[in-house]
């Protein structure tokens, strides 16, 4: 696992809408974590991991989780 941080936020889609999953996605990356590093850092199943990078879960209390993890403010998945 990498500990450096490098130019990971939001994506913003053509209609101001966030895609808080490629956040999430880019974020981790950006740690060079996998999700299953992730998960054993933050308490998440990779199910659940998965779930919010494709979308499909943007529970606040698990971002805050995944937030936490890799150490960055949860407004890095959110539109500044």
């Amino acid at each position: 696992m990498a500990n450096s941080m490098s130019n990971a936020g939001a994506s913003v889609t053509n209609r101001g809408h966030v895609d808080i999953g490629a956040a999430v996605q880019r974020s981790r990356e950006a740690m060079g974590y996998s999700v299953e590093d992730l998960s054993l850092t933050c308490g998440l199943t990779c199910a659940e991991i998965t779930s919010i990078e494709l979308g499909a879960d943007v529970d606040p209390d698990r971002l805050r989780r995944i937030a936490a993890a890799l150490r960055v403010p949860t407004s890095t998945f959110l539109l500044e």
